[in-house]
């Protein structure tokens, strides 16, 4: 009997999205019933294809839409464009986006113009505000109005669903798929170079959301410094993401001081600590 291979598109962008995607997109290329079609937007150019290179994955398609201090507008207009003549050509059987980024919330609504199919992964999270977090929050209550499955990683998010009138059938509790990323990236082996003196604690910083641009990013890092002054068995490790608008204040804040290591983004596997 000859089986149906179903063609399923997964969408990736950021590199979280990467990291809890690979458990699917690799689960995905080992199932029997299935074609997988890995399609990076771009939208964290290098942070992205390092991301899934750690799991041994690459993409098919890379978009390649990031530009430099990129605006919502014309990230999404480019994600749009790009993706809907890309599936208008491939029409795949299911299309799946994860979280709440701006590559899962326009891949979805390019779907959806093409009556697509959408699974959605990590579905149902909220804060029932729309301003928080910006523009995430909106992203992810925007995407499950247009998808058709909806992978809950929570009872909590399978309830907001329901709330929302996603019917039952429709909703599976997976779990969190980062759990799968991070339980593979723990068989690696990779040492860490921090902290730099035996007997010092380690604080490990990441702040990078668009919510924080402005002052929100100034506050943060004069909180660090007090902290660094305040407690010296203390170090702080900061991957700085390379977007201006955090690069250039934490640069300014934090470069020189001594237990305060401003580092370049890191693979997942440089949070291992030995």
């Amino acid at each position: 009997m000859n089986v149906v291979r179903r063609k399923i598109a997964c969408v990736v962008g950021t590199r979280p999205e990467c990291i809890k995607m690979a458990p699917v997109i690799t689960g995905l290329q080992m199932a029997s019933f299935c074609d997988v079609l890995v399609i990076n937007t771009g939208q964290h150019r290098n942070l992205s294809r390092q991301a899934l290179i750690l799991f041994g994955l690459q993409s098919n398609v890379d978009l390649d839409v990031m530009s430099v201090d990129q605006s919502l507008a014309d990230l999404s207009a480019r994600i749009l464009t790009k993706l809907d003549a890309l599936l208008a050509e491939t029409h795949p059987d299911l299309l799946l986006v994860q979280g709440d980024t701006t590559s899962a919330y326009i891949s979805a609504l390019s779907a959806f113009y093409r009556r697509i199919p959408v699974g959605h992964v990590e579905a149902g999270l909220r804060t029932h505000d729309l301003r928080k977090p910006f523009p995430e929050e909106f992203n992810r209550v925007a995407t499950s109005l247009m998808s058709t499955i909806h992978f809950a990683p929570t009872e909590s998010a399978k309830a907001n669903l329901l709330r929302e009138g996603v019917p039952e059938g429709a909703i599976h509790v997976t779990g969190n798929t980062v759990i799968d990323a991070l339980l593979a990236v723990a068989e690696m082996d990779h040492a860490c170079d921090f902290p730099t003196r035996p007997n010092r604690r380690l604080i490990l910083v990441t702040a990078h959301r668009r919510e924080n641009f402005g002052n929100p990013i100034h506050e943060i890092c004069r909180a660090l410094r007090e902290l660094h002054d305040r407690f010296p068995d203390v170090e702080f490790v900061y991957p700085v993401h390379p977007n201006p608008n955090i690069r250039e204040p934490v640069t300014a804040h934090l470069s020189g001081l001594e237990r305060i290591h401003l580092v370049p983004p890191a693979d997942a596997r440089d949070a291992r600590r030995n």
